[in-house]
């Protein structure tokens, strides 16, 4: 097992932070874009919204133009059931046009929980000594990913890091290279990991340069919190993470080290949730004023679970409820028409299932956040091994299924990243509601696959009946792809894997 010294651990951190790669993004007072005053102001002054001001509002949303924030704020202040109830069902319909009716599956794997930070909300933070640390060995990665790959049929994985310099730069190439080299047979064909996007601590920009050469997929990094006094009492004045602005301008990082696709997000119940929806909209817009209209490939909004020996993760006066969760994501759908949206198996099944119908595109199945726990056997809640506890227990088959019974497919799709429909390529599809023209038609094509090889018995009778609905439909949709799209879906019929328009 590799450790490193407190006083390595303390050389390394020092090594990490670039002033240089902060400084140039502030204003000229050397402020950062999150102004806390304007973002309470703006959230005050829109309180008992003007009915026809909020139809103006979903109007824009349509449009899949980014609303500015005294729009959100306003949208956020709304009480009305009936006014809720339209917001509700436009943020549905723009996620159908922009997104069609999938829904992307994914899974966590935690690569390693050693952490010099001392969040008062995670189980891994440094303070907590009865945490059982690990760092997977490249075995171990090759082991876990044959579950995923071969096992639950993943395609699509978040790789997980504490921040360490047991996770630099150098181990997160090697575990990335590690994970893209396994193959698994499976009934009819193969299975192998086709995009891992990576969840890690803020990089430099020369370090995000070096992930993209090894096939970085989305690179997140989550402010946690927006609100400045916040994010200083929970993350203390002399860890690595306290510093906001290298955390805040991660993304503009990423976009200088051409990194095409970032995702932001907030840990929901640290501070006033309608406060960090305001931040993430203005993160969103900050990104697309700096880089040619290009925000966020996902937004993601966690909500603070317990957490092994953390005294934060208990909740308290900014918890947030199931009513408000869900009408944050029905806000940000509006607020960021073209996004992708990423609700996790930290929420319960049933408010996953109702936030399908709130807009999201993403969720993760058969997940497991323990260190090593796809390929060994051990309690899933096992406090000393993972981050937080779980709320979602399902399976990718039992995932799969239940979104079939509500009429959305599960895609398994990942080709659009192989083929540069990443960045500006992407934004101007999904703002434009063309994405879905190739996406729609891989999203099938990968769901025939995952049911040749992976689905049971049950899964497999009801995706047939769903999958014949979106053959049929997929003929009108684009007439120009469709004989292609025939032969490939014969050909995986037959057990051949990954094709792609």
């Amino acid at each position: 097992m590799p450790t490193a010294t407190r006083q390595q651990e303390l050389e390394w951190a020092q090594s990490i932070i670039r002033p240089e790669e902060i400084e140039k993004y502030l204003d000229s007072s050397g402020r950062d874009f999150i102004d806390d005053e304007r973002i309470i102001r703006q959230l005050a002054d829109a309180r008992n919204p003007d009915p026809q001001r909020v139809r103006a509002i979903l109007d824009k949303s349509r449009a899949m133009q980014t609303l500015e924030p005294e729009e959100t704020a306003t949208l956020l202040q709304v009480e009305d059931p009936d006014l809720l109830e339209e917001m509700r069902c436009t943020g549905l319909d723009i996620k159908l046009r922009a997104y069609d009716n999938r829904i992307v599956t994914f899974a966590p794997l935690y690569m390693s929980n050693h952490c010099i930070n001392s969040c008062t909300y995670c189980g891994f933070r440094r303070e907590n000594e009865e945490m059982h640390r690990v760092r997977l060995s490249p075995k171990e990665i090759r082991a876990e990913t044959r579950s995923l790959a071969g096992t639950f049929g993943h395609k699509r994985l978040i790789v997980v890091y504490g921040e360490h310099p047991l996770s630099d730069i150098d181990y997160l190439e090697e575990s990335i290279n590690t994970v893209y080299d396994v193959r698994v047979p499976t009934r009819k064909g193969h299975a192998n990991i086709r995009r891992v996007n990576v969840n890690a601590a803020p990089l430099d920009v020369a370090s995000l340069r070096r992930l993209k050469q090894v096939g970085l997929g989305t690179f997140q990094v989550f402010q946690e919190t927006y609100h400045h006094d916040t994010y200083r009492r929970v993350h203390g004045r002399k860890s690595l993470k306290s510093d906001y602005a290298w955390r805040l301008y991660c993304m503009h990082r990423a976009q200088d080290a051409e990194v095409d696709d970032v995702g932001i997000g907030v840990l929901f119940g640290l501070y006033d949730w309608k406060f960090e929806v305001m931040g993430l909209v203005s993160h969103a817009r900050e990104l697309e004023k700096t880089w040619r209209g290009i925000g966020p490939h996902t937004i993601s909004f966690p909500r603070l679970e317990v957490a092994h020996n953390a005294p934060g993760a208990r909740g308290g006066r900014y918890a947030v409820s199931d009513e408000d969760f869900l009408k944050l994501i029905t806000v940000l759908r509006l607020s960021v028409p073209y996004t992708g949206m990423i609700c996790t198996a930290r929420e319960t099944a049933s408010v996953r299932n109702e936030a399908v119908n709130r807009g999201i595109t993403q969720m993760d199945a058969s997940t497991r956040i323990g260190l090593g726990s796809y390929s060994t056997r051990y309690d899933d809640q096992e406090e000393e091994r993972q981050q937080f506890m779980l709320g979602d227990a399902r399976s990718v088959d039992e995932l799969v299924r239940d979104l079939a019974r509500m009429g959305y497919i599960t895609s398994f799709c990942t080709a659009g990243y192989r083929i540069g429909r990443t960045g500006e390529r992407i934004m101007r599809l999904l703002r434009s509601c063309h994405e879905g023209d190739f996406c729609k038609l891989n999203a099938i094509l990968t769901f025939r696959e995952w049911l040749d090889d992976f689905a049971s018995p049950a899964t497999k009778a009801m995706g047939e009946e769903l999958i014949q609905r979106e053959l049929a439909a997929a003929r009108f949709r684009t007439p120009k792809l469709h004989q292609k799209f025939s032969d490939y879906y014969e050909r995986t019929i037959n057990g051949t894997r990954d094709l792609y328009l």
